[in-house]
């Protein structure tokens, strides 16, 4: 199953359909899984859409969630900075509200 396996099982569980119009209904991810996603890939684009996606969910946005499935991952990728980052950006975002 690898390393990932058990978090895509669960971002599954948690995905919900979102209606884009008339008859475009898609299966996403929620915002939190997203977050996680974006954080774990790290690259410079993912933390521009992690930017976007917090000021736009910054009232919904279950933290404790967020950093429950990422550390792990972080720390199997031996990454474990991008929590730190993750964390200052949220920081950043949260004084400029």
């Amino acid at each position: 199953m690898g390393v990932l396996g058990p978090f895509f099982l669960q971002a599954g569980q948690r995905a919900s359909e979102f209606d884009f119009g008339p008859g475009l209904k898609l299966l996403t991810c929620s915002a939190e899984d997203l977050v996680v996603l974006k954080a774990f890939a790290g690259r410079g684009q993912d933390w521009v859409d992690l930017e976007y996606v917090l000021v736009r969910q910054r009232r919904t946005l279950d933290w404790r969630l967020v950093v429950e499935e990422l550390k792990p991952l972080l720390d199997l990728r031996e990454t474990p900075e991008n929590l730190d980052k993750l964390q200052q950006l949220r920081s950043k975002l949260e004084k400029g509200a």
